[in-house]
């Protein structure tokens, strides 16, 4: 696994893991990262300090390590939970949400994609929307 810092258009950092360099070049590509701020996917590798500690002090240690591990994977599990509950509307993400907040569609949990217009505008618009804390890849992507 690899951690970068990672920035949005609107210049939100965050950080993401990924299997590989490759992997993030994979994702970025196919417009599968999304800024966990705005939800925007105009994202690039953000300027990283080098992880380099005085000999003997501020290293992580292995426990330090595997609680941050551990803390992702509760993050990732907790959202799939919840995606089980949730339809994929794909990019009619922002039609759909209006719709059912609107009354026209019943509600039920929903997930997608969205610009960062579309988003913005269904927040101000008092749609009550989130983005996704992990990316997810698209079900049809899935191999």
């Amino acid at each position: 696994m690899i951690v970068f810092d990672l920035k949005c258009g609107a210049a939100h950092v965050f950080e993401a893991w990924f299997a590989s360099s490759a992997a993030f070049a994979d994702q970025q590509a196919s417009g599968a990262i999304h800024c966990p701020v705005c939800g925007d996917t105009a994202i690039a590798k953000a300027m990283m300090a080098p992880n380099i500690a005085a000999k003997g002090q501020g290293r992580s240690t292995d426990t330090e390590d595997g609680r941050r591990k551990q803390m992702l994977t509760a993050i990732a599990r907790a959202q799939a939970v919840a995606l089980k509950e949730s339809h994929w509307v794909g990019t009619d993400f922002s039609d759909r949400a209006r719709a059912m907040h609107d009354g026209e569609e019943p509600t039920r949990g929903i997930h997608g994609q969205a610009t960062v217009a579309q988003a913005r505008a269904l927040v101000a618009d008092g749609v009550p929307v989130m983005p996704l804390l992990v990316p997810v890849v698209p079900p049809k992507a899935i191999n």
